[in-house]
């Protein structure tokens, strides 16, 4: 290369790390909140001991970029079951607080998988606290509570067969077979501690879970006005709202087919292939970019 070739080339490279440095900032201040720095700091430097390490496939799953699109498509799932949606919508004020709802899951997932057992712990029994007080009737009449076992294991394993299978079609490394089987097992340590009776510890057995729970599942009036705040009038500014438009598309086109006719979502296969999953894919290869160096001073 020339001098005169690499110059371009070493002009550009501030103008790359501003605008790494202005996409990191914006998703971290929406889903870890603004004050993202402190709590990052309580999380990662803290010493103690932790429940996992980066070589463990739940910390590589739940560190990638495609947890973005992953927690879009557990929302929806989770929403089919009319008694854990008739909780969200009674108690969770996703509407009113969207964004604090999603850096509460957030600050939850990084302190039980990157933070130090004694904080994991301590977290795990504040949120089993909440949940004794989140009861009440759906709309159909049936009771509901947060702490009920079966309501628990539900929420777990959307969540879980969610991240799994994100991680799977966008990251750049997807685990083996026994790496992926691992995640399930792993997953179980905090979802035991949550109160969840016998989580499945193997893919084949999150399968059978999932499986398990269809009979239950519907797409009720509460999921499906969530689907559409979700997926149609997300609380962001017109300019964001094509990034969170491919990762919505992509968390959709990873959905089973029968989870997308109860929520009314469309089936389009090929449009899905040829559209939602490589743009879907394209997104999360742009926040992993912005995300990769989060120590990094800014550029000048």
């Amino acid at each position: 290369m020339t001098l005169s070739n690499a110059r371009p080339v070493e002009a550009s490279r501030p103008l790359r790390n501003r605008l790494r440095r202005t996409i990191a900032v914006a998703l971290r201040d929406r889903v870890a909140g603004k004050d993202n720095a402190a709590k990052a700091a309580a999380i990662w430097d803290k010493p103690g001991a932790r429940w996992f390490t980066e070589t463990d496939p739940i910390w590589r799953v739940h560190a990638d970029a495609a947890m973005f699109a992953a927690g879009i498509r557990a929302l929806l799932l989770q929403s089919l079951h009319p008694l854990a949606m008739a909780g969200v919508a009674g108690h969770s004020g996703y509407k009113g607080d969207p964004w604090g709802r999603l850096q509460r899951t957030s600050t939850f997932l990084a302190t039980t998988t990157f933070g130090t057992i004694e904080d994991a712990e301590a977290l795990i029994e504040r949120i089993r606290g909440i949940h004794q007080g989140v009861r009440g009737k759906a709309a159909d009449g049936r009771p509901y509570a947060a702490s009920d076992p079966h309501l628990l294991k539900w929420v777990h394993i959307a969540e879980a067969d969610s991240f799994l299978r994100t991680h799977q079609r966008y990251a750049v490394t997807p685990l083996t077979p026994d790496e992926a089987d691992r995640y399930v097992a792993q997953a179980c340590v905090v979802a035991t501690r949550l109160g969840v009776v016998d989580p499945p510890t193997t893919v084949a057995g999150l399968d059978a879970a999932i499986e398990s729970y269809r009979p239950e599942l519907e797409g009720t009036p509460a999921a499906r006005d969530a689907a559409r705040f979700l997926l149609l009038h997300p609380p962001l500014p017109w300019s964001a709202r094509p990034g969170y438009g491919a990762l919505a598309g992509a968390g959709v086109a990873l959905l089973p087919p029968w989870a997308r006719h109860q929520l009314a979502l469309p089936s389009l296969p090929l449009a899905e292939r040829a559209i939602a999953l490589p743009v879907g894919g394209a997104a999360t290869r742009v926040i992993r970019w912005a995300l990769q160096h989060p120590h990094e001073p800014p550029s000048t």
